[in-house]
């Protein structure tokens, strides 16, 4: 078509069509402004030669010089066809004109910008590069800045360039101020410490600046005192001094790392008495163990390094006087500080808690063989612990100050620290009643007697308010009224009225002694263990029925259980002294004690008023009183005090007046005690020859005995059965034994425990028998259990033999006459009459009897001589 002019191709003599062309050119031809039409023919072009292809783009930008797609695709295909060139190809030159040609149009494009300086970047051509981002970020709003300058900071981080890269960060700071970390970390990595040092010190002041890193205020700070410490040479603008010790009082959990950061400053910067100095305020300073061995380490690293540079220094030039002086000099304050170790961990934990006494007694121990800084500590400690604060016994200081003075021979100077000690308002009274115990305990030590006496005896002319430490105080006050202080209060201390009365016994008079007494009993704080020994003292002076009132006033202070050793002491010396000449007083005094008395400690007083009854009074009044004694005891200890009632018994009365008793107790008694009388009571009536009643008191017992359980009860019956029964008697033993395996064997639960007994290798339930089964077919398989327990049952039956004789029912008259003449041991022959003149030929022969007396046990202890 050599007649039509096509758009964008006016004065070209180089435009080659081809055939396939046609289509889009006409397209153009009516729509040359048709981003679209532009769009077809370039792809459709896209195999086509380069010089063709860009000058398609060309002719479209003629037409379209404002499409950012046409730009963006034109510059990105020109990039990708110098690629792989040298960097100095003119082809180069062109790619960047292009860039520079669209920038005309598109420089509020930030895609146009950032792809023509990455271009630039790749060339290494610096000035022209760095030119490039000023002018981006002068064209492109500030709203699209952030998008320039990671690229613009890459870049001037790949050259060294560092005063160039200095200004670039300072400028983007002003738009970020949060990228502050990255501009740190470029200035340590050039070696511009003192701006780093400045830069990350503002941001540590600055509250509002949050880390991209995520690093809190604290890692900052460590940061700063790391670098600033560790360079003092490079780092000027600072006061490095200042700025540790204003995180000394910011960051208080970390004093060991910030005093180690200001001493390795003074360190590096040579200042070694300096470094010294602080090392000492640090130890002398932290509140924390934690902190002190950090601190301390430190100091003993830096004593040891300067003894190391010492040595080295004195071998290099040789040894001098002076070097050997000072060589010796820092080894002796090397070894003084490895000594002042426990010292200084004492101080740390005392500052932690200036009240903690055993800490305190621990400084004392660290000066043993230093008396006047013994003395020091003492006074130190008296005067900081407080009383209510203490952690500890704080009266214990004042005692161990006093005994030191003591160990050294200044008793004078010991008495004046014990009476200082008195006039301390201790938050307890025990405090203050230990100290004056201490005192007395002090004198004796010295053998002044009397002393120790003046110290807690009440004179007759002490006023009230007196120095004395049992002295009545001029406002009376309740022991454990804590608004009062506590000299108001020692008055009413058991401790020190417990040492007046020892020192009275061993010192005094019975009156004084005796008065001592009756004022700690007016006094109401005695304890039961005070009450007797008072009244043991009164029996020692011979005063018995003053002792018995003693007992009397113990009683009457006290309530069980507290009062029960008073019961027990009082009752034994009042038997002991009247026996049974004040019988009827005595048995006042038993009711008395028993009056309210709790189950636990009845057991013990029953016993003794039976003794006294079986001993002077009446043997009925004595069974009365262990019956009484069966109710009163817990249901732990009946089962033995009914042995005990039955073993008096059958010796009072004889064997026979012991089956009521037996009775009873077979009805109180739980089922295993229960069991065990039953034994025992048929036991004594199968020895008393009264079968029959045994063999019922087994009938009784097997109601109570489950034969799976209780395999020896049955064992016991069946054998007295094959001695004393016969074959009727030994059916009705098996019948009762299966009723009453049967009735066990209706609890289903007891069915259940005793089925997984037998099958182990169960889960534990009793579906588990039978997985997958309702609970009707549970019901059956506890049914056929319980038939199989019968049908075993059933086997057990003892079978005839030999070597067991019994009567048979149907047995004929000579097999009975044969089996007359077989003596039984155990029976007890009686001469009964037989009434008849005899029997025929067909009766069995008369089977000789002969007499045998009633054993002695029968009567008992009523037997006549």
């Amino acid at each position: 078509m050599p007649d039509m002019e096509m758009p964008g191709a006016v004065g070209r003599t180089d435009l080659v069509f081809e055939e396939e062309d046609l289509q889009y050119e006409e397209e153009i031809l009516r729509n040359p402004f048709s981003v679209k039409c532009w769009m077809r023919y370039i792809e459709f072009k896209q195999s086509a030669p380069r010089h063709a292809l860009n000058l398609l783009y060309e002719r479209a930008l003629k037409e379209l010089p404002g499409s950012y797609k046409l730009w963006y695709n034109y510059l990105k295909q020109r990039r990708k066809q110098v690629k792989n060139r040298c960097v100095t190809d003119p082809a180069y030159e062109e790619v960047n004109n292009c860039h520079e040609r669209a920038l005309v149009f598109m420089h509020k494009m930030p895609r146009i910008w950032l792809d023509y300086c990455q271009f630039l970047t790749e060339q290494c051509r610096v000035t022209r590069t760095r030119r490039t981002f000023d002018r981006a970020l002068r064209a492109l709003p500030i709203t699209q800045h952030h998008r320039i300058w990671p690229l613009y900071l890459a870049f001037v981080r790949r050259h060294p360039l560092p005063e160039t890269a200095v200004r670039v960060y300072r400028r983007y700071l002003k738009l970020s101020p949060e990228g502050a970390e990255e501009y740190i970390e470029y200035l340590r990595s050039i070696d511009r410490l003192d701006e780093a040092a400045l830069r990350l010190a503002a941001v540590v002041n600055d509250d509002k600046f949050v880390s991209k890193e995520g690093k809190s205020n604290y890692q900052l700070w460590h940061e700063l005192c790391d670098l600033i410490s560790q360079n003092p040479d490079k780092v000027k603008s600072l006061n490095v001094g200042a700025i540790i010790r204003g995180g000394l009082t910011r960051f208080t959990d970390q004093l060991g790392k910030l005093w180690c950061s200001l001493a390795d400053y003074y360190i590096r910067s040579g200042h070694f008495e300096k470094a010294r100095d602080v090392y000492e305020e640090a130890v002398q300073t932290v509140m924390t163990v934690r902190d002190f061995s950090q601190v301390f380490d430190s100091y003993a690293q830096f004593e040891e390094s300067m003894i190391a540079a010492k040595m080295e220094t004195a071998s290099e030039l040789g040894k001098e006087d002076d070097d050997e002086v000072e060589l010796e000099l820092r080894l002796a304050r090397f070894e003084r500080l490895m000594l002042r170790r426990p010292l200084l961990l004492n101080s740390v934990l005392l500052r932690q808690n200036p009240h903690n006494v055993h800490e305190w007694h621990k400084r004392v121990q660290l000066h043993a063989g230093n008396p006047q800084q013994i003395i020091n500590t003492y006074t130190e400690a008296v005067r900081t612990v407080d009383p209510a604060k203490a952690t500890g016994k704080p009266h214990t200081l004042w005692v161990s100050f006093a005994k030191f003075y003591e160990d050294n021979g200044q008793l004078e100077d010991a008495r004046t620290i014990f009476a200082k000690g008195t006039q301390v308002n201790f938050k307890q009274v025990d405090d203050l009643a230990s100290v004056w115990c201490e005192a007395g305990e002090m004198e004796l030590r010295h053998h002044n007697y009397d002393q120790a006496l003046r110290l807690l005896r009440v004179c007759d002319h002490c006023l009230p308010g007196c120095g004395r430490a049992t002295a009545m105080p001029a406002r009376k006050a309740e022991y454990f009224d804590s608004s009062e202080p506590v000299q108001n209060r020692v008055y009413k201390s058991l401790k020190v009225w417990s040492m007046l009365a020892d020192l009275e016994e061993s010192l005094g008079t019975f009156k004084s002694t005796k008065a001592v007494y009756d004022r700690i009993l007016d006094l109401r704080i005695a304890t039961p263990q005070i009450v007797i020994n008072y009244a043991l003292f009164l029996e020692e002076h011979k005063y018995f029925e003053e002792s018995f009132k003693a007992y009397e006033r113990g009683i009457a202070l006290f309530r069980w259980p507290n009062v029960a050793d008073i019961w027990h002491t009082y009752l034994t010396k009042f038997i002991a002294r009247y026996g049974g000449t004040k019988l009827e007083r005595a048995r006042d005094l038993f009711e008395q004690a028993l009056d309210g008395c709790p189950q636990k400690y009845a057991k013990t007083i029953y016993l003794l008023y039976a003794g006294l009854e079986e001993q002077h009074g009446l043997a009925r009044h004595a069974m009365a009183v262990y019956e009484r004694a069966t109710r009163a005891v817990p249901p732990a200890e009946q089962y033995d005090m009914f042995n005990i009632y039955i073993k008096r018994a059958a010796e009072i009365y004889g064997v026979t007046h012991t089956r009521p008793i037996y009775e009873k107790a077979i009805e109180v008694l739980s089922d295993e005690p229960a069991r065990d009388m039953c034994l025992r009571f048929a036991d004594m009536e199968c020895r008393l020859g009264e079968i029959d009643r045994a063999r019922a008191i087994y009938s009784y017992c097997s109601q109570i005995c489950d034969p799976r359980t209780t395999g020896p009860f049955w064992q016991t019956w069946k054998a007295f059965e094959l001695r004393h029964g016969n074959e009727d008697t030994i059916r009705e033993m098996l019948r009762i034994r299966r009723s009453v395996q049967a009735t066990y064997n209706t609890q289903v639960n007891f069915m259940a425990s005793q089925m997984l007994k037998v099958y182990s290798s169960a889960t534990g339930t009793v579906s588990d028998l039978a997985p997958g089964q309702s609970g009707l077919d549970d019901m059956k398989l506890l049914e056929q259990r319980a038939e199989q327990l019968a049908a075993e049952a059933e086997r057990d039956q003892p079978r005839t033999k030999d070597q067991i004789l019994f009567v048979r029912g149907k047995a004929s008259r000579a097999e009975l006459a044969q089996l007359s003449r077989q003596a039984n041991p155990d029976e007890i022959d009686i001469d009964d009459d037989l009434g008849d003149d005899g029997a025929g030929d067909d009766e069995p022969d008369e089977v000789p009897l002969e007499q045998q007396s009633v054993p002695s046990a029968v009567f008992g202890g009523l037997k006549d001589d």
